[in-house]
């Protein structure tokens, strides 16, 4: 039994962000029928390479983990009332359309309540449900841009823009904080009976993640310029915080802040006169500088090899193929092979839940099965007649 097998999740999201919470949650034992739209495939879809035996991606495979596959067509009122039947026991809903969709289609939360009084139902949108930008559409990559966190990528001023390559406000913003919001409402609902609603904006969820500098701009209502007081202190802008290329034109990464950590770096380097710290105030130029210059004259491997077993906190620059490969991520059993949906004797490797529970482990039963796999199935379970499947999958 999963830690999370009593909760029964209608998802009616696509991407990204609800895609993934519903799948770490669906790891830890909950019950998700993911249901999409006939005629709109989701674009994770279309992120190569395909699975040839399923028809679908390898995210999408990803994505779709140990849930079940409905095909429904929202506009169609059998469908409406088809899923007003299931939110009776799929009593946590998770959406991610542009505000006021659900409502249109008659699926929003004050319909869909009548229905189940202890409905957890989870909107999942770029900025909210309220606010003069809630009907806008966005990426993740305008949120971060609004967020403040754009400007700080960089690492160096706030003056040069950088762009993620990753996505911060989808994955951070949408899967995971609306992951926590749920588990918060199910805990409410399990102390109350009360179901609520839940308005996460992936705007809103990232804006933690500027939260050392915000905290000092709310409070002083200043942006330190040039971060120069983040120079002295050692954070994103010290030459003892940063990354160095080396003799292979690959990269190794530096985050010696504690005194201890920097006096080892120095040690290692071979600049033992630094290792008082003195010259982190004195001339942190000169430490960039004399840092290049050491790292450049031996290979990732070699410096790999070196800090190894030196409490520096120095470590590699890994692409994501090497990462897959390193002791650690193997330690931690953070991949795994996932038995396919429809031929279980074969198995896709896939990143691994990083929650880790000593009595209930998350549990990797099958990947995602092709859209609207299991639709005919659902139908059935909450009673349909084969005729009323019919009319339900006009």
């Amino acid at each position: 039994m999963g830690a999370l097998s009593s909760l029964k999740i209608l998802d009616f999201s696509t991407l990204l962000p609800g895609p993934l919470a519903t799948m770490f949650l669906a790891d830890l034992g909950a019950d998700v029928i993911s249901v999409s739209a006939p005629g709109k495939p989701d674009l994770m879809n279309f992120f190569p390479p395909i699975i040839d035996e399923l028809g679908v991606s390898a995210s999408f495979a990803w994505l779709g983990r140990n849930k079940r596959s409905m095909e429904l067509n929202l506009k169609n009122p059998a469908a409406v009332a088809a899923v007003k039947k299931l939110v009776k026991e799929y009593d946590i809903v998770v959406e991610q359309f542009r505000p006021g969709v659900m409502k249109r289609l008659g699926l929003d939360y004050e319909t869909l309540k009548q229905e189940n009084p202890a409905l957890i139902y989870c909107s999942i949108s770029g900025y909210g449900q309220t606010g003069p930008m809630a009907m806008k559409p966005g990426h993740d990559i305008n949120y971060v841009a609004l967020s403040g966190n754009m400007l700080m990528m960089d690492g160096k001023t706030p003056q040069k823009v950088s762009i993620p390559n990753f996505h911060l406000a989808d994955i951070a913003g949408g899967g995971y904080m609306s992951a926590m919001a749920i588990l918060a409402a199910v805990h409410y609902r399990d102390m109350t009976g009360k179901g609520q609603y839940l308005d996460m904006s992936m705007m809103d969820s990232i804006l933690p993640f500027a939260c050392i500098e915000g905290a000092g701009v709310l409070a002083a209502r200043k942006y330190p310029q040039g971060w120069q007081g983040l120079t002295v202190s050692g954070t994103q802008n010290g030459p003892h915080y940063d990354v160095y290329e080396t003799k292979d034109h690959k990269y190794m990464s530096v985050g010696a802040l504690e005194p201890k950590f920097f006096a080892a770096l120095c040690q290692t380097l071979g600049l033992p006169e630094w290792m008082d710290g003195k010259i982190i105030k004195k001339d942190p130029e000169l430490m960039r500088e004399t840092f290049r210059a050491k790292f450049l004259e031996k290979t990732r491997a070699e410096w790999t090899q070196l800090f190894r077993t030196v409490d520096a906190c120095v470590e590699p620059v890994y692409d994501i193929s090497e990462m897959v490969e390193t002791e650690q991520v193997k330690a931690r059993e953070m991949v795994v092979s996932v038995p396919l949906a429809t031929q279980e004797e074969k198995t896709v490797e896939q990143i691994a839940n990083p929650i880790k529970m000593s009595e209930t482990p998350a549990q990797y039963k099958h990947t995602a099965y092709p859209t609207g796999y299991s639709t005919q199935e659902v139908l059935k379970w909450i009673g349909l007649t084969d005729q009323e499947i019919e009319e339900v999958m006009k």
